[in-house]
Parts: C-alpha cells; sequence; structure tokens
C-alpha cells in the first residue's frame, strides 16, 4: 500500500433517488396546504437547483431562502421568502422580505414591496418583542411596505406542546386575519393550529425534515476517497505540525478537508472527535483537517483502508460541501 496514489479528491453525498423522492413528497403530503420548503445556504448538502426542482415537483408555490444573496437562482415559479433580515433593499419586489425591528423597515425606505414582520421567539433571534411590535409596523407603513404577514422562529429545545404555547401567546397580539409563519413544528400540531385558530391562514417552513428526515434517513450517505496510504511506525510524525503517531500502523490520507466544511466532530473525548470511519471502525485523525486532505492513522490490526476505497463521513449535510452526488 505504500506510496500509492489515485488522481481522485472526492467527497460523495450518495442518494437512493426512490427512497429520498418518496420521503419528501410523503412529508409534503403530511404537511398539506400551508407547506413552504426551505432552500438555503449549500442546499442541505444537494445544491439549491436541486431543491427547488423537488419543491415545485412536491407542490410547492413558495420558497424560503436565506437571504438576499440567494434570490438570484430561484425559478420564476416559484416566489421566494428571505428568511434573514437585510439593511440593503435587492432589485426586485418579486420576494418577500423579513423585518424584526424598525432599523430593517427603514433600510427598506423606497422599496415598496411585502414584508413578513418577525416576532420574538424565545430563540431571541431577530423579532419585535410584543411591545416594539407597535413601532414596527408604524416603521413599515411610513416607508412604504406592504404587512404580508408575521412569522415566529420556533425553537428546536423543547417540544410541541411549549412551541404551541409560544405561538398561542402572541396571537392576542396579531390581527384577528393576519397569516402567521411558524417553524419546527410537526404535521400533527400544525394541523392542530389550523383547527383551532381558523381565522388565521397558517404556514409552515419546514427544511432539515423535509429534505434529510430527522433522524437522517437512511437514504442519505457522505463518503470521502482514500488517496494515499503509507506506513508509518511508534513515535513518528506526520502532518503539518509534525503530531507523533502513537503506533505501528498507517497514516491514511483522504480526501476531505475544510474546502468541504470537514471538521472534528464536538465531542468531549478527544477519541471520539474523528469524523471518519472504515468498517464501523472510527479513524483517529492525526491533527486537524485541512484544505482538501484529512490524516487519520490506523493500527496494525485494525482494518484499514487501500486506495480507492471509501471511508464514511460524519458530518451535517448543512455544512458540508459534496464535490458530486452520487444518485443510486
Amino acid at each position: 500500500m505504500a506510496g500509492s496514489t489515485v488522481a481522485a479528491m472526492t467527497v460523495r453525498l450518495t442518494v437512493d433517488r426512490a427512497a429520498w423522492s418518496a420521503h419528501v413528497h410523503g412529508t409534503a403530503a403530511a404537511y398539506g396546504h400551508g407547506l413552504v420548503p426551505v432552500v438555503k445556504g449549500n442546499g442541505y448538502g444537494f445544491g439549491r437547483s436541486t431543491l427547488h426542482e423537488m419543491a415545485r415537483s412536491a407542490g410547492a408555490t413558495w420558497v424560503c431562502v436565506g437571504d438576499v444573496h440567494e434570490l438570484h437562482d430561484v425559478p420564476r415559479a416559484l416566489t421566494p421568502v428571505v428568511l434573514t433580515p437585510t439593511l440593503a433593499a435587492p432589485t426586485t419586489r418579486r420576494a418577500v422580505l423579513t423585518v424584526g425591528s424598525v432599523a430593517h423597515a427603514q433600510a427598506l425606505r423606497g422599496w415598496g414591496g411585502r414584508v413578513i414582520v418577525k416576532l420574538a421567539s424565545s430563540m431571541r433571534r431577530y423579532g419585535a418583542t410584543p411591545d416594539e411590535l407597535p413601532a414596527v409596523l408604524q416603521a413599515v407603513h411610513e416607508h412604504g411596505l406592504q404587512v404580508h404577514g408575521f412569522a415566529l422562529h420556533l425553537p428546536l429545545a423543547g417540544d410541541d406542546a411549549a412551541r404551541l404555547e409560544e405561538v398561542a401567546a402572541w396571537l392576542p397580539h396579531l390581527p384577528t386575519d393576519a397569516d402567521v409563519w411558524v417553524s419546527h413544528l410537526s404535521p400533527t400540531s400544525f394541523h392542530a393550529l389550523q383547527t383551532t385558530h381558523s381565522n388565521h391562514r397558517w404556514y409552515v417552513r419546514v427544511g432539515t425534515a423535509l429534505w434529510h428526515s430527522v433522524p437522517k434517513g437512511d437514504f442519505l450517505h457522505l463518503s470521502a476517497d482514500v488517496l494515499q496510504v503509507s506506513p508509518v511506525s511508534t513515535g513518528e510524525s506526520a502532518g503539518y505540525r509534525h503530531a507523533r503517531v502513537p503506533f505501528d500502523g498507517h497514516v491514511v490520507m483522504i480526501g476531505a478537508g475544510t474546502a468541504h466544511g470537514v471538521a472534528p466532530l464536538d465531542h468531549a473525548d478527544p477519541d471520539r472527535r474523528s469524523p471518519f470511519h472504515f468498517q464501523r471502525t472510527r479513524l483517529a485523525l492525526v491533527e486537524a483537517p485541512h484544505m482538501h486532505t484529512s490524516l487519520v492513522a490506523v493500527p496494525s490490526g485494525s482494518p484499514c483502508p487501500a486506495v480507492g476505497d471509501r471511508v464514511d463521513l460524519q458530518r451535517p449535510l448543512t455544512t458540508t460541501v459534496a464535490d458530486e452526488i452520487e444518485w443510486t
């Protein structure tokens, strides 16, 4: 194995196309009217264009994007809602923007489009409190903006009962027929809102649960190529910082690094921070990953990958850049 090389340098997202499509369409059907897919950032590992197409095939007419810089690739068949407030209005009025403060409304002076007013939740992440809401609405009106609805970004912490309590606490502060956008609710809880408060029109933004399932579905798998394998003896050094290898075995070079979003896992136990596995065994990092390569060490007698093998990669898809998607 020593010194062998190949020309590959690839992080792959392997997708069982039929199972993934069935999950997406099944989830969309479970939420029904009011579902708004979230397509932002790296497109949850798929790329945004792939998810735009899938959103349309699932019957969506709206889509939530991360910020104004993600408007350019939204197809005309989808109306984009920008989730993050902006301090510089876009050139298009096709999008619905988010405002959560007087300053956000002031920044859109002269734009003249539609906005969703963000309401403060227990996340403390953007949004007006009940005391601040009148001033925000006044600023929206004074600066020529049109209120399209109100949004409450709910936390992952807690359960649906707690999230529904947050929603209920806000309703007395809103117009009785307002459109309300929520997040992080199960289909059952979302339908309960629609039934209990039928005077409002409800929308639910769904990202991870729609594209990945929670927990992540087995129809998605990340892997990376082994590019070189070299023998190493106890005490020899390897890597940028000359880390000492504590055993006889091999240093394995994997074509995945920080350019792909690969980093050590956040775990209290240093022995469990490596995101790489081979034959269900975690591979020990020699040092933190660098741009396009990560070094792992495998002791003699343990399963060792060969050049051209794929190792499993344990990373969130939302922060991983795959070189290619492999559809099976």
